[in-house]
């Protein structure tokens, strides 16, 4: 029998199988490998080499740029904001994701309320930005939050009324260093004394403010009245009390004694007060406390230098909740059911069961979305850049915001920024590997 042997050369069907399958490989990767090289790799190797040359770009100075980055102030600020953002915000909504999750199953309706922490990643982060910088205002009367810290405050702290108020000239009351009012000459028990102040607009007059009327002491006390020593209309006497003019309730009238206060008043809807318990064989000085005249209370800076980085994590948390949430909670309902049950028959408590069987189990899970948001936080610039104040960027700023600044918010270092961008991907590759390894792993 003859056997005929293939032509020397000529492929097996296997072979050009194989090959064909690799063509039509090639053919669907190839567009997405030129997307990849001219959105990433191109501008990763000219960032590198762009950080090599000064700002014009038209010569090499080597490292400088990256030395010059270690010694600027606002680079070492960026840095000590980046490393604040990646400690505190992964491990709050991981944390916050970890608790929700837990007890969004026992709520009846668990869809609805992660469907209303989830709403937030719809939103732009420009949005966000523009919601957060309005509640943030530091005027009660325009943010949100600050409105309601002034009414948590003035329910239970007693505020001046009258910021504005002053004493009329001519009535031997002179305003002393510590901005409060006090009499010039001394006052005997069994007198009276009504000091008219100026300066109060109609609005800051309480509405329960009655007429004033001239009062008379007894021998232990001082009594009189602090009136609004203004007419509508003209024709009132000036340190007198009128008929038409009201007295100013809520202030605090003391009298003092070798710099001692010996009695205490506070003055009431007619303005009147009276300071019992005074020793008739002594003089006394009549003072109108500084905290009478004092600015009201306006809140809390929250975009000042000192809590805008936490007031900008804040909103931060507001938008990613729901995301580590849903992951968390996705992970949460893999578990396997009869652990838990079974630690409960034995007697666990239910913290005993969430610390000791729930978090162990969900520990690949939590890795994950730490993993992930330690990278998200490193790449924030919208937030930062949208909340923060003009003059309090620097003391919010991280290296993804200092990078722009520095290329194109008025440095136009483009060398410098370049160093920065280096810096910043250098930081963020490890947590990328570590993610793409531990996501292998799972795979296989």
């Amino acid at each position: 029998m003859t056997t005929l042997t293939p032509p020397v050369g000529a492929a097996s069907p296997r072979r050009r199988a194989q090959r064909r399958r690799r063509t039509v490989a090639v053919a669907f990767v190839l567009p997405a490998l030129l997307l990849l090289g001219a959105l990433v790799v191109y501008p990763v190797l000219f960032s590198v080499g762009r950080s090599f040359f000064d700002a014009s770009g038209s010569r090499f100075v080597g490292g400088e740029n990256y030395t010059e980055m270690l010694r600027d102030p606002a680079t070492l600020t960026a840095i000590r904001n980046s490393a604040l953002w990646v400690v505190v915000a992964p491990t709050l909504l991981t944390g916050l994701g970890l608790i929700l999750a837990v007890l969004v199953e026992k709520v009846r309706w668990a869809t609805a309320f992660k469907l209303l922490l989830f709403m937030p990643m719809a939103v732009s982060f420009l949005a966000a930005g523009i919601i957060f910088r309005l509640a943030y205002e530091e005027d009660p009367d325009k943010g949100v939050l600050n409105a309601a810290v002034v009414g948590v405050h003035d329910a239970f702290t007693d505020t001046a009324s009258y910021p504005s108020a002053r004493v009329r000239e001519g009535q031997g009351v002179a305003k002393a260093p510590d901005g409060s009012y006090r009499t010039t000459a001394a006052v005997s028990p069994g007198g009276t004394l009504d000091l008219g102040l100026v300066g109060v607009p109609p609005k800051d007059v309480p509405a329960d403010a009655r007429p004033a009327a001239p009062a008379k002491a007894a021998a232990d006390e001082v009594r009189g009245a602090v009136f609004l020593d203004f007419t509508p209309g003209g024709g009132g006497r000036p340190g007198v009390v009128d008929p038409a003019e009201r007295g100013l309730p809520g202030l605090t009238v003391e009298a003092v004694r070798d710099g001692r206060t010996a009695a205490t008043a506070t003055t009431a809807p007619d303005g009147s007060y009276r300071l019992t318990g005074l020793d008739a064989r002594d003089t006394y000085t009549v003072r109108l406390t500084a905290a009478n005249f004092a600015p009201p209370y306006e809140g809390v800076s929250w975009l000042g230098p000192a809590l805008v980085t936490p007031a900008i994590i804040g909103a931060y948390l507001w938008i990613w909740t729901g995301f580590a949430m849903v992951l968390i909670g996705a992970g949460l309902s893999s578990l396997p059911r009869d652990a838990l049950e079974a630690a409960r028959m034995d007697g666990a408590s239910e913290w005993q069961v969430f610390r000791k069987i729930t978090v162990p189990l969900l520990a690949p899970v939590l890795t994950v979305v730490f993993v992930t948001l330690v990278i998200n936080v490193m790449k924030v610039f919208d937030l930062i850049y949208i909340i923060a104040p003009g003059p309090v960027q620097e003391d919010a700023t991280v290296l993804a915001t200092q990078m722009w600044l520095v290329s194109f918010g008025g440095g136009n270092n483009q060398g410098l920024g370049s160093a920065l961008g280096v810096l910043l991907l250098l930081l963020v590759i490890p947590a990328m590997v570590f993610n793409v390894r531990r996501f292998r792993r799972s795979q296989s």
